[in-house]
């Protein structure tokens, strides 16, 4: 890995430092590789060789771009209760669909195509546990030595299957750290002085609910909690606000019992504008379940009636770029990574 914390091929180098060439492998460097048999070019194969175990959502796609472009080979393990079925065409070396149950398909498929190393992006979504999936008897057998399911103990116990048949999981935000949320205000409006206190206290509350492994995202309205994330998503957390705020609106088609007129609507003494707070996880672990937002994630706000939006600085990943922040702009939302 590169000092600025980027995955590159690890092939060895030739001496005299000329690009595109590489010196024979010495058989010192297969053994510590546990590859005496194996020749230099395989050698070879399977480090410039990326594994991508696909959830849902763009992440997927931009990993993928970029390993591309930093010369990775890319095989994908696509989720098929997950996956979007655009990413047969983004020039991957192979792509295998599997169940979310089938953890030892993934690692027979890994350890055929050469992958040592690989990473997770995309959503899997935690309410999948309880689904229709048939785990097979690895999965199964990793399920019931959990004393909890929570998203940290599921994806740590999968890593140690992974890393202990030789499958290292590297962190998932390694080829896109140029997209992690920079210290600042990311939109042309800087949040409030009622929305800085929404995000104080967002994130205390933030921060005790990702310390359990619950949530990583909560929704506040004058520094009281709206909304706190579980198994449902951001998005969804997002979308339960928006209707709790207008179920407080008394609608002007009422009429008064006595008087049997309209009651004509009061305004609150309180604003209903949302701020929503999405934190990372203390220690968190960047291998899987990393924050993401993006342009759906603005559009959800919109929706909503959500004013703001504050997360972590060097802790989240912001897809869709300037799509996301002109989104914001248009609907008046200020967004900040502290």
């Amino acid at each position: 890995m590169r000092r600025d914390g980027r995955i590159r091929p690890t092939c060895a180098q030739d001496p005299s430092g000329r690009p595109g060439t590489v010196r024979p492998t010495t058989s010192a460097e297969l053994r510590s590789a546990g590859r005496t048999n194996a020749s230099a070019a395989t050698w070879f194969l399977f480090m410039t060789r990326l594994g991508l175990i696909a959830g849902n959502g763009t992440f997927p796609f931009l990993v993928l771009d970029a390993a591309r472009a930093q010369g990775f080979e890319v095989v994908v393990a696509a989720i098929r209760e997950e996956t979007s079925p655009e990413i047969e065409s983004h020039g991957a070396t192979s792509i295998h669909w599997l169940s979310l149950g089938e953890l030892s398909k993934l690692i027979d498929t890994f350890k055929a195509e050469g992958v040592t190393r690989a990473v997770m992006a995309g959503q899997v979504k935690h309410k999948q546990i309880f689904s229709s999936i048939k785990p097979d008897w690895r999965l199964a057998k990793l399920l019931l030595s959990l004393g909890t399911r929570n998203t940290d103990s599921l994806l740590g116990a999968v890593a140690k299957v992974l890393a202990d048949e030789g499958i290292m999981l590297e962190n998932s935000t390694a080829l896109l750290e140029p997209l992690l949320a920079k210290t600042g205000v990311l939109s042309k409006r800087a949040p409030s002085g009622q929305e800085r206190k929404n995000i104080e206290y967002g994130r205390t509350v933030g921060r005790r609910l990702a310390e359990y492994d619950i949530g990583q995202t909560v929704v506040v309205a004058e520094a009281a909690c709206v909304t706190v994330e579980a198994m449902e998503g951001t998005d969804a957390t997002i979308e339960r606000a928006g209707p709790l705020m207008r179920s407080l609106e008394l609608d002007p088609k009422q009429l008064d019992s006595k008087s049997d007129s309209k009651i004509e609507p009061e305004a609150s003494t309180l604003s209903r504008a949302l701020t929503v707070v999405k934190v990372a996880k203390p220690g968190q672990d960047l291998r899987f379940d990393v924050p993401v937002i993006g342009l759906k994630t603005i559009e959800t706000m919109a929706r909503a009636g959500a004013s703001c939006l504050a997360v972590d600085a060097g802790r989240c990943l912001l897809l869709d770029g300037e799509a996301m922040t002109r989104a914001a702009d248009e609907a008046g939302i200020a967004v900040c990574a502290e």
